[in-house]
């Protein structure tokens, strides 16, 4: 029987900024040839396969994932085995995008004062 399924994530932390990339891997440390994966995003199928690539992830991709691994034993194809992993938090932020937007605009604004008090003292001098 297959058994101690688990996830490993890469990059490991649980929080990702948006556009991150995230790959999910799924072993078993028990079970014999052939095992399948299949990975349950908030409880439902999403993929199937021992890696699961998320690529550049976004907020809907946050919540969470397991993987259930399969395999059968006896030539019949009767007994099915299953391993259930643990869930895995996924929490995809987007506050890098709008720390860059709000450097964008700080330094757009600290830009126009300089110029508008250029422009002041231009003219007070003539």
């Amino acid at each position: 029987p297959v058994g101690n399924a688990t996830i490993t994530p890469s990059p490991p932390a649980h929080q990702v900024r948006a556009g991150d990339p995230v790959t999910l891997r799924c072993s078993v440390q028990v079970g014999s040839a052939p095992v399948t994966f299949t990975w349950l995003h908030n409880g439902r199928e999403v993929a199937q396969g021992p890696v699961l690539e998320l690529g550049n992830v976004s907020v809907g991709h946050s919540g969470t994932y397991q993987c259930v691994a399969t395999n059968q034993l006896g030539q019949d194809g009767h007994r099915v085995f299953r391993a259930l992993s643990p869930e895995l938090a996924l929490e995809v932020t987007s506050q890098g995008h709008r720390e860059t937007v709000a450097a964008g605009v700080v330094g757009s604004l600290l830009f126009l004062v300089l110029l508008m008090g250029i422009i002041v003292a231009w003219h007070w001098w003539h």
